[in-house]
Protein backbone atom coordinates (compact mmCIF):
# COMPACT_ATOMS: atom_id res chain seq x y z
CA UNK A 1 0.00 0.00 0.00
CA UNK A 2 1.39 3.14 -0.88
CA UNK A 3 1.59 6.35 1.38
CA UNK A 4 -1.74 8.22 0.08
CA UNK A 5 -3.82 4.77 0.31
CA UNK A 6 -2.20 4.32 3.65
CA UNK A 7 -3.14 7.60 4.99
CA UNK A 8 -5.85 7.34 3.67
CA UNK A 9 -6.91 4.32 5.75
CA UNK A 10 -5.71 5.76 8.78
CA UNK A 11 -7.99 8.69 8.58
CA UNK A 12 -10.56 6.42 7.78
CA UNK A 13 -9.98 4.51 11.11
CA UNK A 14 -10.33 7.98 12.51
CA UNK A 15 -13.74 7.99 11.68
CA UNK A 16 -14.49 4.37 11.95
CA UNK A 17 -13.09 4.71 15.46
CA UNK A 18 -15.39 7.38 15.99
CA UNK A 19 -18.44 5.98 14.87
CA UNK A 20 -17.90 3.14 16.54
CA UNK A 21 -17.35 5.04 20.22
CA UNK A 22 -14.42 2.62 20.61
CA UNK A 23 -11.89 4.80 22.73
CA UNK A 24 -9.23 1.92 22.30
CA UNK A 25 -9.40 2.24 18.76
CA UNK A 26 -9.08 5.83 18.70
CA UNK A 27 -6.03 5.52 21.06
CA UNK A 28 -4.36 3.54 18.52
CA UNK A 29 -4.86 6.51 15.18
CA UNK A 30 -2.96 9.10 17.48
CA UNK A 31 0.64 9.44 17.91
CA UNK A 32 2.58 8.56 21.09
CA UNK A 33 5.78 9.56 20.34
CA UNK A 34 5.23 12.79 18.25
CA UNK A 35 3.58 16.29 20.25
CA UNK A 36 -0.26 16.11 19.36
CA UNK A 37 -3.00 18.78 19.30
CA UNK A 38 -6.53 18.56 18.79
CA UNK A 39 -9.37 21.41 18.69
CA UNK A 40 -12.80 20.50 18.72
CA UNK A 41 -15.52 22.87 17.38
CA UNK A 42 -15.96 25.88 19.96
CA UNK A 43 -13.89 24.41 22.58
CA UNK A 44 -9.82 26.03 23.20
CA UNK A 45 -7.19 24.28 21.65
CA UNK A 46 -6.09 20.21 23.49
CA UNK A 47 -2.21 19.66 23.49
CA UNK A 48 -0.21 16.58 24.66
CA UNK A 49 -1.49 13.11 24.15
CA UNK A 50 -3.30 13.04 27.87
CA UNK A 51 -5.66 15.98 27.58
CA UNK A 52 -6.53 14.83 23.67
CA UNK A 53 -7.48 11.17 24.88
CA UNK A 54 -9.60 12.63 27.73
CA UNK A 55 -11.42 14.89 25.37
CA UNK A 56 -12.24 11.92 23.10
CA UNK A 57 -12.85 9.84 26.34
CA UNK A 58 -15.67 12.50 27.55
CA UNK A 59 -16.71 12.21 23.90
CA UNK A 60 -17.34 9.05 22.93
CA UNK A 61 -18.36 7.46 26.09
CA UNK A 62 -21.32 10.73 26.20
CA UNK A 63 -24.48 9.43 25.98
CA UNK A 64 -25.12 10.95 22.92
CA UNK A 65 -21.94 11.54 21.00
CA UNK A 66 -22.28 13.00 17.50
CA UNK A 67 -22.79 10.82 14.69
CA UNK A 68 -20.14 11.91 11.75
CA UNK A 69 -19.58 11.11 8.12
CA UNK A 70 -16.37 12.10 6.20
CA UNK A 71 -16.87 13.00 2.46
CA UNK A 72 -14.41 14.55 -0.06
CA UNK A 73 -10.96 13.64 1.39
CA UNK A 74 -7.66 15.20 0.07
CA UNK A 75 -4.72 14.49 1.25
CA UNK A 76 -0.77 16.41 0.28
CA UNK A 77 2.49 15.51 1.81
CA UNK A 78 4.92 17.81 3.17
CA UNK A 79 7.96 15.84 3.96
CA UNK A 80 6.80 12.76 6.29
CA UNK A 81 3.70 14.81 7.18
CA UNK A 82 0.45 14.26 5.48
CA UNK A 83 -2.60 16.37 5.87
CA UNK A 84 -5.94 15.38 5.08
CA UNK A 85 -8.39 17.99 4.37
CA UNK A 86 -11.95 16.14 4.29
CA UNK A 87 -15.96 17.45 4.86
CA UNK A 88 -17.45 16.31 8.31
CA UNK A 89 -21.51 15.81 7.67
CA UNK A 90 -22.91 15.79 11.13
CA UNK A 91 -27.29 15.54 10.87
CA UNK A 92 -27.15 19.17 11.77
CA UNK A 93 -24.05 20.98 10.48
CA UNK A 94 -21.22 20.47 8.08
CA UNK A 95 -17.73 21.04 9.52
CA UNK A 96 -14.93 21.44 7.36
CA UNK A 97 -11.78 18.96 9.12
CA UNK A 98 -7.88 19.09 8.73
CA UNK A 99 -6.11 16.31 9.84
CA UNK A 100 -2.31 15.81 10.09
CA UNK A 101 -0.96 12.70 10.39
CA UNK A 102 2.67 11.59 10.67
CA UNK A 103 4.98 8.24 10.36
CA UNK A 104 5.70 6.73 13.55
CA UNK A 105 7.16 2.97 14.06
CA UNK A 106 6.59 2.94 10.42
CA UNK A 107 2.80 3.82 10.45
CA UNK A 108 0.59 6.95 9.83
CA UNK A 109 -0.73 8.31 13.17
CA UNK A 110 -2.59 11.54 13.54
CA UNK A 111 -0.78 14.41 15.30
CA UNK A 112 -3.52 16.97 14.80
CA UNK A 113 -7.51 17.55 14.64
CA UNK A 114 -8.96 20.21 14.12
CA UNK A 115 -12.68 20.87 12.80
CA UNK A 116 -14.70 24.08 12.25
CA UNK A 117 -18.42 24.93 10.63
CA UNK A 118 -17.99 25.11 6.56
CA UNK A 119 -17.75 27.89 4.86
CA UNK A 120 -21.41 28.85 2.78
CA UNK A 121 -21.42 31.23 0.78
CA UNK A 122 -23.77 34.31 1.24
CA UNK A 123 -25.96 33.40 -1.71
CA UNK A 124 -26.51 29.96 -0.67
CA UNK A 125 -27.89 31.02 2.53
CA UNK A 126 -31.48 30.58 3.45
Amino acid sequence: MGDRDAVLAANLAFYGAFAARDLEAMGRIWAVSVPVACIHPGCPPLTGRDAVMQSWAGILNSLDPPHVACHDESVTFHDSIAVVICEEVLPSATLVATNIFAKESGEWRMIHHQASPAYVPESSRV
